[in-house]
C-alpha cells in the first residue's frame, strides 16, 4: 500500500505536532504515532518551558545558564538562537489555546514563572505541574479540526526508505544519500505501507526505555536514532544519558511501568533532599544545594544511596505552606497520596531515573540532518543547545524552535514536483510466523538491566566492555530473526533498542574522561582533548 504526501512527521510529541500545523497551511501532512496521539514524552512533562519573559532576567543570563550546564559542549549559535525565540515561542502556543497558570499582580494578570536546578533567575512558564499534557492537548485540538493533517494512529516507522531501498547497498553514492519517505507497520492491520513524501520530519522522542528505570513511556525506544544510523546518517552525543534525580520510589513498582516523575519545581519551589535521618546532603556537592544541575544532583544521590545502602533519599517539601504546595502541585501530591504518601507532612522517596536523551540525530541550525529531505527535531536530534547536560526546561523550548526552523527551511522542497523514484512494496516473501520469539523476547529486559547496571550514572572501562559484548551477540541475533520473521511491534522496537543500546555505549568508550551527565571512574575529571561532539556514522 502506497501513500504519497507533501509531509511526513514521525512522531505526535511537541515538536511533531507544532510543525505538522504550520507545514498544513502549505500542503498534505501525514503524521505517524505508535500508539494513540497524545503518548508522548510531552505529554509527560511536568515542569514547563523555559523563557525570558521578567524584566530581572535577561537572554544573556538565560545563555550563561544553559552553556554553565551543557559543561562545554553546548553550541553557543544553536543556544543563543532558541534562547532568543523563547518568548515568541510561548506566545504562539497561547494563541493557539494553551493554558498556562497565571498570578495576579495588581489588578492585572500576568505569566506565574517558577526556577528549576541550574537556573539563576525565574523563568519557567508552566501549567500547573502538567504543562506537557496541557501543550499536547492543545496541539492537538489544533491538529484535529485542520483538515490537510491525517493523524495515523497505532503505527511503527520500520525504516527510512533511501537509495539503498532503491539502488542497492553498491547503488548509493557516499555522502548522497536521501530519504523519500518510510516504510511504516500499522500494528492493528499488520500491513506495511510505503509512505512517501517530499519532506520527512524526524520527531520520534527519546530513548529512556533502554534503560531499566525510566520516567519514559513505553513507546521511548529509540526509534528515530537506529533509523537514522542504519541508513548511513550521523548520531552522536549518545553518552549523554540525563538521569531526572527525583523519580518516586516505589519498592514494589513494575519497571515496565514508566516512573513518576517528582519535577524539579518541587526543589525550585523550595524542597531539599534529605537523607533518612532527614539530614540536607546537597550542599556537600555543589553550593545551589538542591537546585544544583541534574547531573551533580543524580550523582549525588547515587552516591549517598551506595554510601548509606538505603534504596533510596528524601525530598521534604514539609516546611512549606501545606494548602500552597497542593495548589501548586495537584498532579504530585494526587499520585503521592494514591501510594500513601502525604508530601505536605513527610518527605517524598525518591531515586534518579533515565530521563532525557542529550545527544541525537546530527543536525545543523536548521534542523536538517546529514540525509537530504530529512529534519529532526525534539529529543530525538542533537541540535548542539544541551551539550553535555540539558538545562531543566530547555527540551520543550528547544523542539518549537527546531521545528519552526525546520518548517521555515522545508517549504522551498515541499512546493517542488514530486519526483520520488520507483520504490519497491515492503517484500516479507520467505519469511514466517516466527514461534521462536519466546527465545528473544527475554532480550529486552536483559538490554535494560545492562544498561542500567553497566552503562549507567557511574560507568567505568570495565563495565563499558562487558556491556559492549553482552549487547552486541543481542544485537546480532536480533538481527537475524528480523532478516527471516514477518515485522510486529515488540521486534522493530527490540531491533532499535539494542541497536540504540549498542550506540550509547560506543560513544561513552570513545569519551576518554568525565563531563556532564558521562562519569567514568577511570577517568574522573573533564579533558579538554574531548572538548568535542562524539560523532558516529555507519560505515557504507
Amino acid at each position: 500500500m502506497e501513500v504519497r504526501a507533501d509531509y511526513l512527521v514521525l512522531g505526535s510529541g511537541i515538536a511533531g505536532l507544532s510543525f505538522a500545523l504550520k507545514a498544513a497551511e502549505h500542503g498534505r501532512v501525514l503524521v505517524v504515532t505508535k500508539k494513540e496521539r497524545a503518548e508522548s514524552n510531552t505529554n509527560y512533562a511536568q515542569g514547563g518551558i523555559a523563557a525570558v519573559l521578567s524584566p530581572d532576567d535577561s537572554f544573556e543570563l538565560h545563555v550563561e545558564d544553559t552553556l554553565k550546564a551543557g559543561a562545554g559542549l553546548c553550541h553557543r549559535d544553536a543556544v543563543e538562537l532558541v534562547v532568543r525565540e523563547g518568548p515568541r515561542m510561548v506566545r504562539e502556543l497561547m494563541e493557539w489555546g494553551v493554558e498556562f497558570t497565571k498570578r495576579r499582580v495588581g489588578d492585572r494578570e500576568e505569566l506565574a514563572l517558577g526556577r528549576e536546578g541550574g537556573h539563576s533567575r525565574d523563568r519557567i512558564v508552566y501549567a500547573s505541574d502538567l504543562t506537557g499534557r496541557e501543550i499536547e492537548r492543545a496541539l492537538l485540538e489544533r491538529v484535529k479540526e485542520h483538515g490537510n493533517i491525517e493523524v495515523l494512529e497505532n503505527h511503527i516507522a520500520i525504516d527510512l526508505i533511501t537509495e539503498h531501498h532503491v539502488f542497492g547497498v553498491k547503488g548509493v553514492p557516499k555522502g548522497h544519500i536521501t530519504c523519500w519517505g518510510a516504510y511504516v507497520l500499522d500494528t492493528k492491520s499488520g500491513l506495511v505501507k510505503k509512505l512517501l513524501a517530499k519532506v520527512v520530519l524526524l520527531a520520534t522522542g527519546g530513548t529512556g526505555r533502554v534503560y531499566l528505570h525510566t520516567t519514559n513511556p513505553k513507546i521511548a525506544t529509540g526509534d528515530g536514532i537506529a533509523m537514522v544510523y542504519r541508513a548511513g546518517g550521523k548520531v552522536g552525543n549518545l553518552e549523554f544519558m540525563q538521569f531526572h534525580p527525583t523519580a518516586l520510589y516505589r519498592p514494589d513498582a513494575d519497571p515496565d511501568e514508566p516512573a513518576f516523575l517528582i519535577s524539579e519545581a518541587v526543589r525550585g519551589y523550595g524542597g531539599v533532599l534529605v537523607n533518612r535521618k532527614g539530614e540536607a546532603f546537597m550542599e556537600k556537592y555543589h553550593p545551589m544545594g538542591s537546585l544544583a544541575p541534574r547531573d551533580i544532583v543524580a550523582r549525588a544521590i547515587d552516591q549517598e544511596i551506595k554510601r548509606s545502602g538505603e534504596p533510596c533519599v528524601y525530598l521534604d517539601v514539609t516546611h512549606k505552606d501545606p494548602d500552597e504546595t497542593r495548589a501548586r502541585f495537584p498532579n504530585i501530591y494526587s499520585r503521592c497520596l494514591d501510594v500513601g504518601i502525604d508530601m505536605t507532612e513527610e518527605p517524598i522517596p525518591v531515586v534518579p531515573a533515565a530521563h532525557y536523551m542529550c545527544g541525537g540525530v546530527v543536525t545543523d541550525l536548521w534542523g536538517r540532518t546529514s540525509i537530504r529531505n530529512l529534519y529532526a527535531t525534539g529529543e530525538v536530534a542533537l541540535t548542539g543547545v544541551h551539550g553535555a547536560n540539558r538545562l531543566a526546561s530547555n527540551s520543550l523550548l528547544e523542539a518549537l524552535v527546531f521545528s519552526d526552523r525546520a518548517f521555515r527551511d522545508s517549504l522551498a522542497r515541499a512546493r517542488e514536483p514530486d519526483d520520488f523514484p520507483e520504490v519497491p512494496d515492503w517484500s516479507e516473501e520467505n519469511v514466517f510466523n516466527a514461534e521462536e520469539w519466546v527465545l528473544l523476547s527475554h532480550d529486552r529486559e536483559e538490554i535494560r538491566r545492562l544498561m542500567w547496571d553497566y552503562v549507567g550514572i557511574v560507568r567505568s572501562n570495565y563495565r563499558l566492555q562487558r556491556a559492549l559484548r553482552r549487547i552486541r551477540l543481542i544485537a546480532k541475533e536480533v538481527e537475524e530473526f528480523y532478516r527471516r520473521t514477518k515485522v510486529t511491534v515488540d521486534l522493530i522496537e527490540l531491533r532499535n533498542l539494542a541497536q540504540v543500546a549498542e550506540l550509547i555505549v560506543r560513544c561513552a568508550l570513545a569519551r576518554k574522561e568525565s563531563r556532564g551527565l558521562h562519569y567514568n571512574t577511570d577517568y574522573p575529571e573533564p579533558n579538554p582533548r574531548y572538548q568535542r561532539d562524539t560523532v558516529l556514522q555507519k560505515r557504507p
